[in-house]
Formats: structure tokens, sequence, C-alpha cells
């Protein structure tokens, strides 16, 4: 309750710069700190500034071999329970802070729009104002193919999923070339792929089963498989913050993913096939047509309850929509911003935010899908997308686009003058 001194290095250089009135030439390595509290953080600001976090004992420690997390005499822990328990709102007195921040910005207020919506929301989600800026950034593009393709659901071979996995290994797709321009990392995940696959780097290997069963014959995969596929996401999440990143972009890969999309949009929101499944990769009026009544045949095979959202997942799913939940659920608890691409990553949202009221406190959606099953998650969800370019390719394309909008909402909050700071004239 007095007065407290701290060594402290981890601000920003520029923002204390400029409060202190330095030279701009000067480099400033470390600086102290002696004052009263104002107001205590929720959390310790090496956290808040994206330096460290706390996590599980479990996520580090595993016995006997990897993946089976828990201590030695203890049950093997849930990391999906765990991360679960994890999740809390945005933190109420950042958003307010960010909220009075932006009326004193050298602009009207609300000048800037959506881009003022993902600052305050990026600041409750760090605990800070303002909150770190979101890069390094990171796409995670998950891989998986889908017995339904049996059906007929698309012209395009199965393999494509594995060919289009060499390519992007390669660097040749575009979101490697989106990507590179955004200066983001690509990470290739091979949650399900049915084909071989080899170990090179920027693979990561972490198939749960080769590929999905066929839902209009069974369902796509047990409640088992569907929990570790989730698990898979969270992990991917953990190891791209644990290695610097502070922006998470998802990506997908898997031909007649767009399918499992529009049963998993119709099973959690109750529309018909009909309202919410699309021509994915652009098929003809004979091929949407039996599309919708592939999704059809395999809702009134399955009958699935929104109410159980793993069993929906399970059910008539995909393998990278249950890792792109994850990869939600882990960006939430770690406090770190999750771009969402298209309709797959949409789909993904509406289980995850079944799962926990506060699953999507780190999402943005980066785009507005041409896939009409798109419109209804981001309305559902409450979402506002920024930007609509009818894009309907998937990969983490339309996600990598509006990194940099995401990018420059937290820049004009950390850099812009105030009308006290720049001896501007507010109106009258």
């Amino acid at each position: 309750e007095g007065l407290g001194v701290g060594w402290v290095s981890f601000g920003d250089e520029r923002e204390i710069a400029s409060v202190l009135g330095l030279p701009t030439h000067l480099e400033l390595i470390a600086y102290l700190c002696v004052g009263y509290v104002e107001r205590f953080a929720i959390e310790p600001e090496l956290a808040t500034a994206g330096w460290a976090r706390h996590r599980p004992l479990s996520w580090s420690v595993h016995h006997d071999r990897y993946g089976v997390r828990g201590l030695p005499g203890q049950e093997p822990s849930s990391m999906l329970q765990e991360t679960l328990d994890a999740l809390r709102p945005l933190d109420a007195g950042a958003v307010a802070d960010a909220l009075a921040h932006q009326a004193r910005l050298t602009k009207p207020p609300g000048a800037l729009g959506v881009l003022e919506d993902v600052s305050v929301q990026l600041a409750g989600l760090a605990g800070i104002d303002p909150p770190p800026l979101p890069q390094p950034a990171a796409v995670a593009v998950f891989a998986g193919d889908h017995g339904v393709h049996a059906q007929g659901v698309t012209p395009w071979p199965q393999e494509v999923t594995a060919q289009m996995v060499g390519n992007f290994l390669a660097g040749g797709a575009v979101v490697n070339a989106l990507a590179a321009q955004a200066g983001a990392e690509v990470l290739i995940v091979d949650v399900g792929v049915a084909s071989d696959l080899p170990q090179v780097a920027g693979l990561l290997p972490r198939r749960v089963r080769a590929g999905t069963a066929d839902m209009t014959v069974a369902a796509a995969m047990t409640r088992a498989e569907a929990v570790v596929a989730i698990e898979v996401g969270i992990e991917v999440a953990r190891d791209l913050v644990t290695a610097g990143n502070r922006c998470l972009l998802t990506g997908d890969m898997g031909i007649a993913n767009t399918t499992a999309s529009a049963a998993l949009i119709a099973a959690m929101l109750g529309l018909d096939p009909a309202e919410v499944t699309g021509r994915g990769t652009g098929v003809d009026d004979a091929t949407l047509a039996r599309k919708v009544e592939v999704v059809r045949r395999a809702l009134d095979l399955h009958h699935p309850d929104p109410a159980d959202p793993i069993g929906v997942l399970a059910a008539v799913g995909g393998l990278e929509h249950a890792a792109i939940v994850g990869f939600l659920l882990g960006a939430a608890a770690l406090r770190v911003p999750v771009l969402l691409d298209g309709v797959i990553a949409g789909s993904a949202a509406l289980i995850a935010a079944a799962l926990h009221p506060d699953a999507l406190v780190a999402c943005v959606a980066g785009h507005r899908s041409a896939e009409p099953g798109h419109a209804h998650v981001l309305a559902a969800l409450g979402l506002r997308p920024l930007i609509d370019l009818d894009l309907r390719l998937g990969e983490g394309s339309g996600a990598v686009l509006a990194l940099p909008l995401v990018q420059a909402a937290v820049r004009v909050l950390r850099d812009v003058a105030t009308f006290d700071s720049a001896g501007v004239s507010e109106k009258a």
C-alpha cells in the first residue's frame, strides 16, 4: 500500500520516449518506475505485454510419453477442460480505458468505424490499453480429408488435399503469397489427410485418422477422435504463441470440407441445408443440388443435437474443423487475437461458442465468404467481417488479407496523438 519501485524493461520504447520527451536517436535499454499503483492489473504485466504466459503444468510435464498429460501418480488431465477452465471475458477496465482513449484521439469519434471496435476488443483481451501490437503473426493451415467426398459433392479428386499440402510446403499456394506480403508465417498441420505425406520442415504431423468417414453412412469420427483433434488445435495455438507469435490466423485445406461446414451450420443453427450450402470450389447446379441432398441425408441420419456440440462435430464435422475449434479456444485462453478465415473457420467457431460463452473473445472475423452459410454464422455469432470480397478460397486467404487492418487498428490506438498531447482544439 506504499510507494512502489520496480525495474521494468518490456514497455514500448517509442511510447516511453514520447511520454518522457526523449530525443529520438536514443536507444532505451530499460527504465525504473517509481510511484503509486493506479490500478492493479488482472495478471502480471509480463503477460499483458506478451512476454510470458501462465500455462498448466501438464502442458510441459508428461508421464512416460508425449501426449499423456499428467504427472507421475496422477490421472492424465484433459487439455480441453483445462483450456475451457482458463477462459474469461474481456477485461472491463481495459475496455473502458480503450474507449476513453479512442475518444481523445485527434479525429472525430467513431471516424475509423470497425477498426475502433477491434482496437478496444484487443485491449480488453490483453487487459491493457493500448494493447500489444498483433505481430508477429502465424497462419495455421489445418488439413484433412472427408469421407463424404464419395457422394460426389465436388468434381475435385480427393488426392488434391495432399497435393495442395505439397504446394503449401513449396510456397506456391495463394496463402503463401498473401502471407509473404503480410509478413506472416505459414504452418501446415496434417490433422487428417488420407494420403501419406513426407516428413519435411513446415509440416506438423498430428494426424488423428486418415480422413473422416462418410457422414451419410456413419458418424464422421468418434467423440474421442473429435476431442483429440480439438486438442491438436489447442497445442498448435500454444506452440505458435510460445514461439513468439502475437496474432494467430486460421487456415484450412480439405476437399469436400464445405459440405461438412454446411452440415455443421445447419445442425447448430437449425437451418435448412439449402440455406447454408454453397458452391464451394464452384460446382455446377446439379452438383450443388446433390450437395444439399447429401447434407440433408446426413442430418436425417444422425439428428445432431446443438446442445451437444462435440456430438455434432463428431457426427458431421471434419478433422480440420475440430482442430480449428481447439485453435480458437487455445488463442482465447492465451489472450492472443485470432483472425477467422471463411466458412470453415466460421462453422468451427459455432462449435467453440457452444462449448463456452467466452470462447470467441479473441476472435476477429477476417472476411465474409461467398458461401451462403457464412453470413448466417457471422450473424448468429455477432461478428462483423473486416472485408467482403466474395472470396471462397479458404487456406486462410481472407484472414491474411485482413491482418494489416487489425494491426493498423492497434497502431492507431498506440501512436495517434490525443487532443491534449497535440494541442488540438476539440469541437465546440
